[in-house]
């Protein structure tokens, strides 16, 4: 009875020794000394997966911004396009289109249209001040004023130009003519 005990009494011993050796060994992994993730590893794989995947992602966000960027660009394009009489497409805002209008017509541009008067009379149809910027003294015109000749005329917002007697005018940006 006494071999029986020495014999569990040396295996708790020798089962002890190894769990106390075991937790010293694994007390030292993922320590500064002993790293879980060696600096070769992530220098060598991790890194360069991390920034392929970042590249896959920058080049879909660009694919996607160039393409939304393309349709507000042709959104625009069209917009800048006015309305000649007769529903047919205007030039465009690269250039001017001279235009003729009869008493009492009117003519109606967006936010950036500009009319130059060449020959007539007509004047400014605005709820709002300003109606139209003048672009060539530096002042403004209010509704009910009337344009100068060859002076270059800005709308900052939709405004209307309604024609006094026959007139013809130099017209650049969105507009239609009623």
């Amino acid at each position: 009875m006494r071999r029986k005990k020495l014999r569990i009494f040396a295996c708790v011993l020798l089962a002890l020794t190894v769990l106390t050796a075991f937790a010293a060994l694994a007390g030292g992994v993922g320590s500064q000394d002993d790293p879980l993730v060696t600096l070769s590893y992530l220098n060598d794989t991790f890194t360069g997966q991390v920034l392929e995947k970042v590249d896959k992602a920058l080049d879909e966000r660009n694919a996607a911004l160039r393409q939304e960027l393309e349709l507000q660009i042709s959104q625009r394009e069209q917009a800048l396009r006015g309305q000649l009489p007769g529903g047919a497409p205007g030039t465009g805002a690269a250039s001017y289109a001279a235009l003729e209008l009869a008493a009492g017509q009117i003519l109606r541009g967006e936010a950036g249209c500009e009319v130059l008067l060449r020959s007539g009379s007509a004047v400014c149809a605005a709820s709002s001040a300003p109606g139209l910027v003048d672009t060539t003294s530096g002042g403004s015109i209010n509704g009910g004023g009337a344009l100068q000749p060859n002076h270059l005329y800005l709308m900052t917002e939709a405004r209307e130009v309604t024609a006094s007697t026959a007139v013809t005018l130099l017209v650049r940006g969105p507009y239609t003519v009623g």
